[in-house]
């Protein structure tokens, strides 16, 4: 049985690790109501920049531009939304998880897939397996602006028009609320969203010039959209991770809260016990000496 001193340090310890979480739970909901301000405000220019693609790529002229069209698929591409940091319970090893699984099941060789990783969490997890990661950025901020990703993601555009790979998915966290999110993989290239619903507008081009044509608009705005999608992905799963985290540690402070009930229960009956035996010995001695 642990003697007083070792259950009242265990008590000690336990308290200051319930400070520090509570402090991390705390500074994690802070950082949270930012990251949920950040994904709404950048939702509107996501939902802009679609549609004026979806009108432009609905004229016809332009359905056949690369990125518009799906082509015979030799390699695909993943990219992978993760943290630089753990503390975040699943957060991590479910969109990890998820890639590796799919990797495993559609490829057998390296060849056939390229990885884009944003975090260390992936980056750290896929190099230490060899597989094949073409692409990676780290150190993204708790509230990351664009600049922080536009190479990786012009890359990504980039080489998916120079053929180093002819589809691409992204895997990330999609924020729900500050206690659910779920994983959500979606289609980045080719964007055939376009090509199969581009006549299905609500508004009615013929009125429309396009100056310059709208072959050059889309030269533009295609790559643009794509970008835009990555880093509203990114801003969504910061969110989530933000989240992830409070809710880590939140059940950290409330599991230690509970410990710290049992250690003081066990400490108060072992100095029952002691106080007990010590009366039971005083007593013991007093018989003796009559």
């Amino acid at each position: 049985m642990a003697s007083l001193i070792d259950i009242k340090q265990r008590i000690t310890s336990t308290r200051k690790t319930s400070q520090i979480t509570k402090a991390m739970q705390m500074v994690s909901a802070a950082k949270l109501g930012r990251a949920e301000s950040n994904a709404r405000a950048y939702g509107p220019y996501v939902s802009k920049i679609k549609d004026v693609v979806t009108h432009v790529a609905g004229t016809g002229n332009s359905s056949d531009h690369p990125m518009l069209v799906s082509r015979p698929v030799h390699r695909t591409g993943y990219i992978v939304l993760t943290s630089d940091t753990g503390l975040a319970g699943s957060y991590n090893s479910s969109v990890i998880k998820e890639v590796f699984q799919e990797i495993n099941k559609k490829h057998t060789s390296s060849d056939e897939y390229a990885i884009i990783t944003v975090g260390r969490s992936a980056r750290d997890f896929f190099k230490a397996r060899q597989m094949n990661v073409v692409l990676e950025v780290q150190g993204i901020t708790d509230h990351p602006i664009f600049a922080e990703i536009k190479d990786i993601a012009s890359n990504t555009v980039q080489m998916f028009e120079d053929g180093v790979y002819d589809e691409v998915f992204i895997y990330y966290n999609h924020h729900i609320n500050s206690i659910s999110s779920e994983l959500r993989k979606e289609q980045l290239l080719p964007l055939t969203e376009f090509h199969e619903k581009g006549q299905e507008t609500d508004v009615d081009l013929t009125t429309y010039e396009f100056e310059p044509s709208e072959q050059e608009i889309l030269e533009v705005l295609l790559p643009q959209y794509v970008e835009s999608l990555i880093f509203g992905a990114l801003l969504d799963a910061k969110a989530a991770e933000h989240a992830a985290r409070m809710t880590a540690m939140r059940s950290a402070t409330d599991n230690a809260s509970d410990l710290i009930s049992d250690l003081s229960l066990q400490y108060n009956r072992a100095r029952q016990a002691a106080i007990t035996q010590e009366i039971t010995e005083i007593v013991g001695g007093a018989a003796a000496l009559e």
